[in-house]
């Protein structure tokens, strides 16, 4: 499931997949556009033939997946750039981990959900930012419309939305970010290379905060900035999520580890944690039907016990039903 890229002379290595980054050299910044998916093979169709329409096209797309089954290879036939695909275990953290393998040192990582859709000039927006902030490790964009918070949208309603923000112009400027958002980020290759930072693959499957966790690493090596001219929407796809009481214990557990680990400050975590504790509980009386409020207000009262006695850690998911 490779479709391999054309020869390129402005590269002084041909096929760009890098193992040992310090004895390999390309001759400028690449785009390399990643996208972590699994179960969502149709929407991951449409997503990647909507990335066609970029003004400037990301010079190569790692798709990580840990099945053949997570993407339809007929989708990769006629798209105006490069694709990998890449197999392995299933999970958030590890699966983007693959795509850092594929870096070179000069590169620039665009990490993608795989309901996110850019605003046609995003990879050109973000190659331009990394190029003009040296000091930039990494950079997310400003959500214009985000299906998370509620049902979600279709692919459709998606793209009118991001149509609608389009015809309105792009403020200017970056302002300092905590983290960059998991669904859109890009990250400056370098420090990940000569640091061996990765995502902590200790946070399994949909790996909560492991978006927080990571920026605040990669935020001792440079600049985490928000960029408004990075304008994307996000589906919200409800599909192929992590099951209510699986989360639910997540959203307590993975809290009181990044404290534990310290990439997350106390005060954050914990008004975090107690903000999705008290949601889950007032709308476990009459929940919304695309959320397992009642499955998250078990996961919560499990991981709460469990750090009562010492023993609650992230993988404990795994455990689970």
């Amino acid at each position: 499931m490779t479709i391999s890229p054309p020869a390129r002379d402005d590269y002084l290595e041909s096929y760009p997949v890098f193992t040992k980054f310090e004895q390999r050299k390309v001759a400028k910044m690449r785009l390399v556009l990643a996208i972590p998916t699994a179960g969502r093979p149709a929407l991951l169709s449409e997503v990647l033939h909507d990335i066609g329409r970029q003004t400037r096209l990301p010079d190569f797309v790692v798709i990580s997946v840990s099945g053949v089954e997570d993407v339809d290879e007929r989708a990769l036939q006629d798209l105006p750039f490069p694709c990998l695909v890449v197999t392995g275990e299933k999970g958030a953290s590890v699966q983007r981990n693959r795509a850092i393998e594929m870096l070179g040192p000069e590169d620039v990582l665009l990490l993608l959900d795989d309901d996110f859709l850019m605003a046609p000039d995003y990879v050109e927006q973000t190659v331009r930012l990394f190029a003009d902030h040296p000091e930039v490790a990494v950079a997310t964009g400003r959500v214009v419309a985000d299906g998370i918070c509620g049902p979600g949208y279709e692919f459709g309603e998606g793209l009118a939305r991001l149509r609608d923000a389009a015809d309105k112009p792009a403020p200017g400027g970056l302002s300092e970010a905590y983290n960059g958002y998991g669904c859109n980020m890009a990250v400056r290759a370098r420090p990940l290379l000569e640091h061996s930072l990765r995502f902590d693959e200790a946070l399994p499957l949909y790996a909560w905060l492991e978006d927080v966790d990571f920026s605040r690493r990669v935020a001792a090596h440079g600049r985490v900035v928000r960029s408004e001219a990075l304008r994307g929407v996000h589906l919200g796809s409800k599909s192929g999520r992590t099951p209510g009481v699986k989360l639910g214990y997540s959203q307590v557990a993975n809290p009181a580890y990044l404290i534990a680990k310290g990439t997350m400050a106390p005060r954050r975590a914990l008004r975090l944690m107690l903000r999705n504790l008290a949601a889950n509980l007032l709308h476990s009386i009459r929940p919304e039907p695309w959320v397992d409020r009642r499955g998250r207000l078990r996961g919560n009262l499990m991981a709460l016990r469990d750090l009562a006695l010492r023993r609650a850690r992230p993988d404990r998911i795994l455990e689970l039903n």
